[in-house]
């Protein structure tokens, strides 16, 4: 989705993740939107058995999260949130992946208690 639908899609992905966790708690990324950094997760990689070389991939985003600062990074897709999961326990990084529908759900009042398994603490029971 990154490079096929480029900086617009990018934008509205933008708008809803501000709305939903307040633009005070947005971190960019840098390189970011059609220029960000691939996770190493897409293409089949997480299935494919290389373990420690799609780590070692990932660990360029890895940087690149970590540079920000933040808690959480939030992830659109199924294969992003995996692998960015799975480095961020692997290299003992300390930061929660999080799926924007999570987030979106939580904001709404509608994520079920077990939906929560991503969450850190300060988030585990909000709206419970």
């Amino acid at each position: 989705m990154r490079k096929t639908f480029g900086d617009p899609i990018a934008e509205e992905m933008r708008y809803v993740l501000k709305a939903v966790v307040g633009e005070e708690n947005f971190v960019e990324m840098h390189p970011n939107r059609s220029n960000n950094y691939c996770c190493g997760g897409g293409g089949g990689s997480l299935q494919s058995g290389f373990v420690n070389e799609r780590r070692a991939y990932g660990q360029l985003k890895l940087e690149q999260i970590l540079a920000t600062g933040a808690t959480y990074c939030v992830t659109p897709c199924h294969n992003c949130h995996s692998q960015i999961h799975d480095l961020s326990e692997h290299f003992k990084a300390g930061f929660h992946s999080v799926h924007l529908w999570t987030l979106i759900c939580l904001s709404l009042g509608c994520l079920g208690e077990n939906e929560r398994t991503y969450l850190g603490p300060e988030l585990q029971q909000v709206g419970l």
